[in-house]
């Protein structure tokens, strides 16, 4: 795992986000579950969304600008039998 941008600095005791599996999935779906997982949960909440689309690597970060949430992290992931995807973690903001 080689992450693209540094990790956020989360206190210990702060619960991993939620995930938003969208491996498979083509555009614009990752960014649709990403704004329906959005919805449920408070500004300032992590959320993250898993994704093999190459087109998520323009349309998470634009979602985010147009929304005014903050991409907070990209990490490249290969898990074993999950293969490779692309994590985008996301901050919402107000």
């Amino acid at each position: 795992m080689s992450p693209e941008s540094p990790e956020p600095t989360e206190p210990p005791d702060q619960p991993e986000p939620p995930v938003v599996d969208a491996r498979g999935l083509r555009c614009p779906l990752p960014v649709i579950r990403l704004a329906q997982a959005a919805k449920d949960l408070p500004a300032g909440a992590l959320v993250e969304v898993w994704a093999t689309d190459p087109a998520a690597r323009a349309d998470v970060p634009a979602w985010c600008r147009m929304r005014g949430h903050e991409l907070v992290a990209t990490t490249e992931l290969d898990q074993g039998t999950d293969g490779a995807h692309t994590a985008y973690r996301v901050r919402l903001g107000g």
